[in-house]
């Protein structure tokens, strides 16, 4: 028997439909509850997972993908760590039960630290974290104060 895990299914191919930061945020974000139950003492599991050769070349595959990107957007360049962020929350049993959710690139993104916790736990008007991400429009000569 299929277990049904989330009503909403987030998805790449839908994802990269929408080209704005907050298109791609607002269809990421969370409606849970902070402080919600996580992993508790099961933490093991979910480091393990994170630990293995598996998912290290999942991970890699995903960050190829997006360019090592924010949401995979151009020009958000990540720098540093990079977290590889399942776009469905994934539980115990999920790890358990091999869920497609799981280690399927179709279900997970590129995103920053900040961005990662704004998903989980935020929103982009409070702490607004799309506006460290605002792309400047260059011109000629715009760096250059006497021209």
């Amino acid at each position: 028997m299929l277990k049904s895990y989330h009503s909403k299914r987030r998805c790449y191919t839908e994802l990269v439909l929408l080209k704005t930061f907050e298109e791609r945020f607002d269809y990421l974000k969370l409606v849970g509850v902070v402080g919600e139950a996580t992993f508790g003492y099961d933490r093991y599991l979910n480091q393990a997972l994170y630990c293995s050769s598996y998912w290290k070349r999942i991970r890699n595959n995903v960050i190829l993908r997006d360019g090592a990107c924010d949401l995979g957007i151009k020009g958000y360049d990540l720098y540093g760590n990079i977290t590889v962020h399942h776009m469905n929350p994934i539980t115990m049993d999920m790890i358990n039960d091999r869920h497609e959710y799981v280690a399927n690139e179709e279900y997970l993104i590129c995103v920053s630290f900040d961005t990662h916790n704004a998903i989980h736990f935020g929103s982009r008007t409070g702490a607004d974290i799309t506006s460290k991400w605002k792309i400047i429009e260059r011109t000629p000569n715009d760096t250059i104060p006497w021209r």
